[in-house]
C-alpha cells in the first residue's frame, strides 16, 4: 500500500473495494473497519520504531559505561605504575652504601705526617706560610662530616711553595667559627691567617647530633653574622631589617579563597629574595652546604653552580621560614585549613628556578626547622611524662616551664596540618620542580604508624590525625589505592594497637567515621 492522504490508504489491487466502501455512508461498518486497520498498522510502525531508538540509546549507554569502566582502570593502572617505580627507585637507593672511611689519629707533637709515603715537615704554628696568606676561609663553618673526603686534595694544593695566583682578587666568605671566637676584623670578614681552633673529636660512645639539627644551630650562627655586619655596613642595616619586616607581613597575609588571592603576597616575597640575590648591599658570601641535607657537586647548565651565595640571601630564607612556622603554629593551631595557603606559597618561593643551588632547592633551611619544633615528623618518639622524651616530642617550653598540655596539642596540630600542605602539593602541570615531593609526606606517616605499641604517644596521634585531616584526598591522587591502605593503618590499625585509648588516640577512629560520612570512603 502507498499512503495518499492522512485519511485514506490506497492498495492498487483493491481499487474497486475501496471505490465501494468510500462510496458507503460515512458511518459504515466497512468504512469504520477500513479506518481501523490502517490506524493499527500506523500504530504497529510507530511501536516499533519507539522500540528500536530505545535499544539504540540503551546501547549507547552501555558503550559509554564500558569506556568510563576502562578509563577509571587505566588511570587505575598509571597511579600503581607510578607507585610500583617509586617503591622501585626507593629499594635501588636503599640497596646503595656509601663507604666511610676512619679517620686517621690526630698527629702527635713533634712526629712529621705522612703523605703520599713521604714523610712532610710540619708548618710552624706561629709563622703563617706563603701559600695561605690572602687565603679566605671557603668553609666558615668548619668541615661537614661528608665533605671531609673532598677537602684533602685542595689541602695539599695550597702547600705547594711558590705558586702565584692568577686569578683576580675574590670577595673574602664570611667566617663563622671566627665570629665565634671574637676574631672579626673591622669590615665583618675573618682575616686570611686566622685559623680557627681545633674541635676535639668527640668518643664514639658520644651521640651524633643529626643533620637538621646541625642546619639549625647553623642558622644561628648565620643570623648572628648578619646582626655584626649590620654594624659595620650601614646600607646592609637599613635595608636588611625593611626586607624582614616585609615577608614577615606578606606571610601572615596569606589567606585562603579563590585562586590568585595570594598572588600579590607571593610575589613581594620573591622579590625581596631576588634582590637579596642581586646582592646590592655587599653582604658577605657564605657557603650554602651549610645549610643542606646532603652534599651537592656543580650541575652542568644550571644557575648558581659557584661555592658560596650572598649570606643575605640566605638569612631571609632563614627569615621566611620563620614565619611560615609561626603561622602554622599561631594561625593553623586553630583552623588548620589556613596551612594550604601558606604550603602553596612554600612550594612556589622555593621552586623558583633563580633560587636553586646547584640545581637544587634549599627548602633543607625550613626543615630543619620543622626538625625542631615538630620532631615525631622525622621519627623521634618519647614519653611525654619526662622531661628527656618531651625535649624529643618538641614539647616547648615558656619561661624555662613547659607549656600546658592544651596549648602543645595546638601547636602540633598546626605543624602537622603545615606539614601536608607543603608535601602534598601537586607539580605535575608545572614545569618548575617540586622542592618537597609527596613521597616525603609518605614517609613521615610511616615513621609514625610504625611505632611500638609502647612507644606510642599523644602527640603523634594528633600529628598524625592533622596531617590527614582536609588532605586525604591530596593523599590518594598522589598515591591511589596504595594511599587508601596507608589511611587504614593510619587510622584503624594504628589507634587499634595503642595500650591507652586517650581522647588523642580515640581522635584517630573518630576521622575514620567523619571520612566515611563526609566522602564515602569506608576504611573498614
Amino acid at each position: 500500500m502507498t499512503y495518499s492522504s492522512p485519511s485514506r490508504w490506497v492498495n492498487p489491487n483493491h481499487h474497486d473495494d475501496l471505490a465501494r466502501i468510500f462510496d458507503e455512508p460515512r458511518n459504515s461498518e466497512a468504512r469504520h473497519a477500513h479506518v481501523l486497520k490502517v490506524s493499527e498498522t500506523a500504530h504497529t510502525r510507530l511501536r516499533e520504531d519507539a522500540e528500536k531508538i530505545l535499544q539504540e540509546a540503551l546501547l549507547r549507554e552501555e558503550t559509554e559505561r564500558i569506556l568510563a569502566e576502562k578509563r577509571r582502570e587505566q588511570d587505575r593502572l598509571l597511579a600503581e605504575q607510578k607507585l610500583a617505580e617509586e617503591h622501585q627507585r626507593l629499594n635501588e637507593l636503599r640497596k646503595k652504601k656509601i663507604e666511610i672511611p676512619p679517620l686517621l689519629p690526630e698527629p702527635k707533637p713533634g712526629v712529621a705526617p705522612v703523605v703520599n709515603g713521604n714523610f712532610k715537615p710540619a708548618p710552624s704554628q706561629t709563622t703563617p706560610t706563603t701559600a695561605n696568606i690572602g687565603q679566605p676561609s671557603v668553609n666558615p663553618f668548619g668541615k661537614p662530616p661528608f665533605q671531609a673526603v673532598a677537602a684533602a686534595p685542595a689541602a695539599q694544593a695550597t702547600a705547594i711553595p711558590n705558586k702565584q695566583p692568577t686569578e683576580p682578587a675574590k670577595p673574602p666568605v664570611l667566617g663563622i667559627n671566627a665570629l665565634l671566637n671574637g676574631n672579626l676584623t673591622t669590615n665583618g670578614a675573618v682575616p686570611a691567617i686566622a685559623t680557627p681552633k681545633p674541635v676535639p673529636t668527640p668518643p664514639t660512645s658520644a651521640p651524633q647530633t643529626d643533620r637538621y639539627s646541625q642546619i639549625h644551630k647553623n642558622l644561628k650562627i648565620l643570623r648572628k653574622s648578619m646582626m655584626e655586619q649590620a654594624k659595620v655596613n650601614r646600607a646592609l642595616k637599613e635595608r636588611m631589617g625593611d626586607m624582614r619586616r616585609e615577608i614577615r607581613k606578606s606571610v601572615g597575609q596569606l589567606t585562603g579563597g579563590a585562586p590568585g588571592v595570594n598572588k600579590t603576597q607571593q610575589q613581594k616575597i620573591v622579590t625581596l629574595l631576588r634582590e637579596a640575590l642581586s646582592n646590592r648591599v655587599d653582604s658577605q658570601p657564605m657557603d650554602p652546604s651549610n645549610f643542606v641535607l646532603k652534599p651537592r657537586n656543580p650541575m652542568e647548565g644550571t644557575l648558581h653552580n659557584q661555592a658560596t651565595l650572598p649570606s643575605l640571601f640566605l638569612y631571609l630564607l632563614n627569615v621566611f621560614s620563620k614565619a611560615v612556622i609561626s603561622q602554622f603554629i599561631n594561625e593553623a593551631s586553630a583552623r588548620p585549613e589556613t596551612a594550604d595557603p601558606v604550603g602553596v606559597c612554600v612550594a612556589a618561593a622555593f621552586s623558583e628556578p633563580d633560587f636553586l643551588w646547584r640545581g637544587e632547592s634549599l627548602i633543607d633551611i625550613l626543615l630543619a626547622k620543622f626538625r625542631i619544633v615538630c620532631p615525631v615528623l622525622f621519627g623521634y618518639r618519647g614519653s611525654e611524662k619526662t622531661e628527656q622524651g618531651r625535649q624529643r616530642l618538641g614539647w616547648w617550653k615558656d619561661g624555662g616551664h613547659w607549656i600546658p598540655d592544651q596549648q602543645h596539642m595546638d601547636r602540633m596540630t598546626g605543624l602537622g596540618a603545615g606539614f601536608a600542605a607543603i608535601s602534598l602539593r601537586n607539580f605535575t602541570k608545572s614545569k618548575k620542580e617540586n622542592p618537597y615531593p609527596a613521597r616525603n609526606y609518605w614517609a613521615a606517616m610511616v615513621k609514625i604508624v610504625r611505632t611500638p605499641p609502647s612507644e606510642i604517644s599523644n602527640t603523634q596521634c594528633v600529628v598524625l590525625k592533622a596531617m590527614i585531616q582536609n588532605y586525604e584526598a591530596k593523599f590518594i591522587d598522589a598515591f591511589g589505592n596504595a594511599a587508601v591502605a596507608a589511611l587504614r593503618a593510619a587510622l584503624i590499625q594504628f589507634p587499634a594497637k595503642a595500650p591507652e585509648k586517650s581522647a588523642a588516640v580515640n581522635s584517630l577512629h573518630v576521622l575514620a567515621q567523619v571520612l566515611k560520612r563526609d566522602t564515602g570512603l569506608n576504611l573498614g
